[in-house]
């Protein structure tokens, strides 16, 4: 069998991010996953929440990685994962029930963050639960030592990466028409956010 892609980082924060969503996503419906990596997360909220239907998504380059793991796993209620980036003009669905996103803020640049949000208001369905995770600055300041190593690390891969401030995207979030829910602590200095939208 093909070598699947593996990340360390989905396994040590799969389940404490599961213990969420369920709360979050807790009534049948299709939840769209934006970035969805190695797919490692898509397998386990589809094998651990069989009432959702889970549409994983991501860039070309992921989605062979991602199909690897949905073959192994064979969950009725995983779909076929789809291309997609978020600065696509047009995106491969008419209307968005609920959406995921792990550790993707960062990798995108400020412009790029802006445009996500965009589009959440032309596909996302009155009412519709958002889930963000991933690691954020307060006041403009780090939350950790590990935070701010991994935001030098970030920029010197790309300069228009980097942790975003948790006050532009609630500002960013408001201004689209989505309510802050929730800001839950997570492990390892991470966060997860649940918005609605209006």
């Amino acid at each position: 069998m093909p070598h699947k892609p593996f990340s360390q980082a989905c396994e040590n924060n799969k389940d404490p991010i599961l213990q969420i969503i369920r709360t979050v996503f807790c009534e049948p419906t299709t939840v769209w996953e934006i970035g969805s990596g190695t797919g490692q997360h898509a397998c386990h909220f589809a094998r651990h929440l069989p009432h959702l239907e889970w549409q994983p998504t991501d860039r070309s380059e992921n989605i062979h990685g991602i199909r690897l793991w949905r073959e192994q796993e064979k969950l009725a209620n995983l779909k076929s994962p789809l291309t997609l980036d978020v600065t696509d003009a047009v995106w491969p669905c008419n209307s968005i029930d609920a959406l995921f996103t792990s550790n993707t803020l960062h990798i995108m640049s400020r412009d790029n963050v802006h445009i996500f949000f965009d589009r959440l208001t032309e596909y996302l369905n009155p009412k519709a639960f958002i889930c963000i995770y991933g690691p954020f600055n307060y006041n403009g300041a780090y939350t950790s030592d590990s935070n701010a190593y991994f935001d030098q690390w970030l920029k010197s891969q790309n300069a228009s990466s980097g942790i975003k401030n948790i006050e532009d995207i609630l500002l960013l979030s408001t201004s689209r028409g989505f309510s802050l829910l929730d800001d839950i602590a997570m492990p390892a200095n991470n966060r997860l956010l649940v918005l609605q939208n209006s």
